[in-house]
């Protein structure tokens, strides 16, 4: 009897123990995801802060790389007096691949679309120098290229690197 009357007390006390032991551990558990959640939003939100300074300037260093390939601007800063035209050839896809290579890593903060548009328009450039020095005597003096270029970019309605530019600005435009 006495057994009987110890489990009368106890049993209740069991009963409500468990049950709030339950109720705490899934309160616990309940507090502990929603502080997780915050810290991952909150991290987010800190990365997010901190990554589209460098996403914009990547975009930035994007246009400045296909302006410096743009046939004017590769010109202008590449002219060498007394060159021909085989040299001023190598100069002008030298100095394209060089701008193209210091911007490589500007890739893994921009679209990959734009990415393969800024690739095609440097291969683009280089096919338009070579194609365009092909069609001229290779010992002749370099002017000649220079000339013949400006005289076909001039005719056509958009370069390769003007149409990479359109596309790199309205990117930057529709995510920022």
């Amino acid at each position: 009897m006495e057994i009987l009357e110890i489990l009368k007390y106890i049993l209740p006390s069991l009963v409500v123990f468990a049950t709030a032991y339950y109720l705490l551990k899934q309160f616990i558990e309940s507090q502990h995801k929603t502080r997780m959640i915050e810290m991952k939003m909150s991290n987010q939100a800190t990365n997010l802060k901190f990554i589209t300074p460098i996403r914009l300037q990547a975009y930035e260093r994007v246009i400045l790389l296909l302006e410096r390939i743009s046939p004017s601007s590769l010109i202008l800063r590449e002219n060498i007096p007394g060159t021909n035209v085989m040299q001023f050839q190598s100069i002008l896809i030298k100095a394209i691949r060089d701008e193209y290579e210091h911007n490589l890593s500007q890739q893994v903060y921009i679209s990959k679309p734009a990415w393969e548009m800024v690739k095609a328009a440097k291969d683009e450039m280089v096919k338009f120098i070579n194609n365009t020095a092909s069609s001229l005597d290779g010992n002749a003096d370099s002017t000649e290229l220079a000339k013949t270029i400006f005289e076909i970019s001039m005719q056509t309605d958009k370069l390769p690197v003007d149409i990479a530019i359109d596309m790199v600005k309205n990117e930057v435009q529709e995510n920022f």
